[in-house]
């Protein structure tokens, strides 16, 4: 009797592109995938110059944008996750934005 051992390892992303309306992700094991910045308002309402300036963390893991305070994970975008954030955050973020 024989056993199958897989193994999971988890999605990493190697590259990043921001265009006006989308997120697009290629992953280290070849795959690509895009999502609409809509499900991320807070990358939907920064500049083209906030929504380039990222770094990929976590052994490629995470997305983190520092001038926007918004954070991706690989996982949850492949899931298909959208922005949890309520809309009372998003509306104090947007006004404290319009404040500067």
């Amino acid at each position: 009797m024989s056993s199958l051992v897989i193994e999971i390892q988890e999605a990493r992303a190697q590259r990043v592109v921001m265009s006006e309306d989308s997120l697009t992700v290629d992953l280290m094991d070849g795959r690509t995938i895009t999502v609409p910045l809509a499900w991320y308002p807070r990358l939907w309402h920064g500049t083209p110059e906030e929504r380039s300036d990222f770094e990929i963390i976590g052994d490629g893991t995470l997305i983190h944008w520092p001038g926007l305070d918004e954070d991706l994970s690989i996982s949850g975008i492949l899931a298909g996750r959208r922005s949890g954030e309520s809309p009372q955050s998003l509306k104090r973020w947007l006004s404290e934005r319009a404040a500067r």
